[in-house]
């Protein structure tokens, strides 16, 4: 495992593990899996549902509970809905602190939202605090207002988007920048582009793998989904190679500028 350092002082996996779209029913079963396989970097959210899950494959694993990072998002607005969602986050994943805790988009009273983060992260409830799905001047905003400064921003990037004008700002700024849906979702049938399989047969590599290793060398926190065990293994294994100058040039040249999702840039 490759390891970025927030500006927290607190160490963050650089691949993790997503849980966008797994059923309540078979979460503990899919992340007890995705422990197995390695992964120690957990990414959920209050709007998938399975908060609950995650907490109970941590605990099944018998692994110490600082041998995680679990990142989890809010969907609430305002300072109260905030303070007793980070609670009830607490429970779902039976933990006495969160590693990361995300505005997991701009509701309506961010400010608010922020002002709970903060204070349960001065409150050592949260190890670090940051927003997803916000644009610049959004976050000129927070860093205007708040003392404490978000830590990550997790928003789309992939090789399609690769959201080279937000992690220069991030990188300003000292924020991480972390990728959400770093395989695109699949679309534009990204696992079978000719570039990307033709540089990893060079590697003797998946096009899959090669998009995790350019995002690692990028510098950015991926948190890719799987729940096939083949997968998550695969998705695993790309920290015993490197992707010379040259190819990581011609992958950036797959930048179209814009996301496939609809988010505001």
């Amino acid at each position: 495992m490759q390891y970025v350092t927030l500006n927290t002082g607190t160490q963050m996996p650089q691949l993790g593990f997503g849980v966008y779209q797994i059923p309540e029913k078979e979460t503990e079963r899919i992340v007890s899996q995705a422990i197995k396989t390695g992964y120690r970097h957990i990414d959920t959210a209050q709007y998938y549902r399975n908060e609950v899950g995650v907490g109970q494959a941590i605990k099944a694993s018998g692994l110490p509970r600082e041998n995680f990072f679990i990142t989890t998002k809010l969907a609430t607005s305002g300072y109260r809905a905030t303070k007793a969602q980070i609670v009830q986050a607490l429970k779902n994943l039976q933990t006495d602190y969160i590693d990361l805790m995300l505005i997991h988009w701009v509701v309506s009273d961010y400010e608010g939202t922020y002002q709970a983060l903060q204070e349960a992260y001065q409150a050592g409830q949260l190890k670090a605090i940051g927003l997803s799905n916000f644009n610049q001047e959004q976050i000129k905003g927070i860093l205007a207002k708040f003392s404490v400064k978000p830590a990550v921003l997790q928003n789309e990037m992939h090789v399609f988007q690769q959201q080279v004008a937000m992690r220069q700002f991030c990188h300003e700024n000292d924020i991480q920048f972390e990728s959400w849906a770093p395989f695109g979702e699949g679309k534009e049938n990204i696992f079978n582009h000719p570039l990307l399989t033709t540089i990893g047969s060079q590697y003797h590599k998946t096009a899959a793998q090669v998009i995790l290793r350019f995002l690692l060398q990028e510098g950015v926190v991926a948190i890719p989904k799987s729940a096939n065990s083949e997968r998550m293994k695969e998705n695993f294994e790309v920290f015993d190679f490197e992707l010379s100058a040259k190819d990581m040039e011609a992958i950036r040249q797959l930048d179209r500028g814009h996301g496939l999702f609809g988010w505001n840039e």
